[in-house]
């Protein structure tokens, strides 16, 4: 078997890996099997392309690879939970640079001429993976605050961004047509301007879909790497991304009642005018931990809604804690995930999974909603936007978006470290209701009161 025959075969192999990969992240009982059968995959892929090289110059191979590699290894080992969302909109500005910068050495390569399909494909990997990069720094920047996670809305922001995409599909096919270096450097430069202007006008609590979106831009752009350097391997793992990630955006765009297309355009979710944070001080009904202890342990049933709050405090542990607690009394527990709970998709899923917290405990919103008007008690920690009742409310920001219906309950208690707005800058008519007790404090103290109150 020739090594370009043998390459090929293990370039199949990691793409198959590559898709039970994607195959096991789909469920948290399997996802430590998907993320080794996608480092297998990973290591298999880097093998093949070593051995099918030619005059490699090892040294600025080698040292990237580790230095990156290590950088990687300490990033992964060192990060908060509470940091993942940004983490992983980095990653993907890294996938887009990646992809910029490789389209512009096979552009400046002299000694190569490419083919029509070639210089087609340079063009949709290069534009796809400049808009990925800025776009995704914007977000990184809006997810850590450094931005503002408030849109930055300014008059004909569609129509400017429309110029720009026309003004970037036209340099791409004068491209296309000569080869002409200049218009491909123009074409990469209002990509880079376009990624900026698309993400700007969204605020941050539209930030999971956009996250999931930008996961499938890098997808697609780690394809059009692959079909520049006709790498199979990467054509069909950037494939699997993209299309895995447009699947996700999906399904994150239903659950906060938006339209794909908006979320594909940019400035999404940035036209509602019904912001009703800041309004006159309310009075709220505020308990004790050991009153809520006592009200706990003698429910039933109890369901905890988890939001950023409780990453934020890292009390993920002690819930857990409460939790076996609870049981051991008798009483029934579940936790109710939102879909856009924290700041990207599976957020309080893989903090729960962290926590060792059983799978058959947590339930998504469409299999819990139901359940809301039978339970005795409700604890809402460290969550906001995705119990709040303005979701029904016509003009609010977030209208139309499914919630977790908790204020069906019988009895509802918050946990929150002060009355200020959730991401979306509204306030929450639940925290007035006769039926809710707000509980101040740190989640991770209030938490680890109530074990030793029960």
């Amino acid at each position: 078997m020739s090594n370009l025959a043998l390459s090929n075969f293990a370039y199949l192999i990691a793409a198959v890996l590559f898709i039970l990969a994607l195959r096991g992240l789909s469920s948290p009982t399997s996802a430590r099997s998907g993320n080794l059968f996608g480092m297998i995959g990973m290591a298999i892929a880097i093998a093949a392309t070593f051995w099918i090289g030619e005059s490699l110059n090892l040294l600025l191979i080698l040292v990237p690879l580790l230095l990156g590699g290590s950088i990687g290894i300490y990033a992964a080992k060192t990060v908060q939970m509470t940091k993942m969302p940004e983490l992983v909109a980095l990653m993907h500005s890294f996938v887009g640079l990646a992809a910029v910068l490789i389209g512009l050495a096979a552009v400046f390569n002299i000694f190569e001429t490419h083919s029509i399909v070639q210089r087609f494909e340079l063009f949709i990997g290069a534009f796809i993976g400049a808009i990925t990069f800025t776009a995704s720094v914007v977000a990184f920047g809006k997810l850590s605050g450094k931005f503002g996670a408030k849109p930055l809305i300014f008059q004909g922001q569609h129509l400017i961004n429309l110029v720009l995409a026309i003004a970037m599909v036209f340099c791409g096919v004068i491209y296309f047509q000569s080869e002409s270096i200049p218009a491909f450097i123009m074409m990469v430069t209002l990509a880079l301007v376009l990624g900026i202007t698309l993400i700007v006008p969204i605020g941050g609590a539209d930030m999971p879909v956009v996250v999931s979106m930008l996961n499938s831009y890098s997808g697609w752009a780690a394809a059009g790497i692959g079909f520049t350097l006709n790498n199979s391997v990467l054509i069909i793992a950037g494939a699997c991304v993209g299309s895995s990630g447009a699947i996700l955006s999906y399904i994150m765009c239903k659950a906060m009642n938006r339209s794909i297309i908006s979320v594909m355009l940019g400035g999404f979710g940035a036209d509602t005018t019904a912001d009703i944070a800041g309004q006159a001080e309310r009075p709220v009904k505020s308990g004790s931990a050991d009153d809520v202890a006592y009200l706990m342990s003698n429910a039933d049933s109890v369901i905890i809604v988890p939001g950023y709050g409780l990453a934020v405090a890292r009390a993920q542990h002690a819930l857990q804690e409460l939790t076996t607690k609870l049981i051991e009394k008798g009483v029934s527990v579940k936790y109710a995930i939102h879909p856009v709970a924290g700041r990207m998709p599976g957020h309080m899923n893989v903090l729960l999974a962290e926590a060792d917290v059983p799978y058959e405990q947590v339930a998504e919103m469409e299999d819990i909603n139901g359940e809301f008007s039978q339970t005795d008690v409700v604890l809402v920690i460290g969550a906001n936007d995705v119990v709040n009742p303005a979701a029904k409310t016509p003009g609010s920001a977030i209208y139309g978006m499914p919630i977790l219906e908790a204020q069906k309950a019988k009895m509802i208690i918050v946990n929150k470290r002060s009355m200020a707005p959730g991401y979306a800058g509204l306030d929450n008519e639940l925290f007035y209701s006769d039926k809710t007790t707000m509980l101040f404090g740190d989640a991770k103290k209030v938490v680890e009161e109530l074990v030793k109150a029960i």
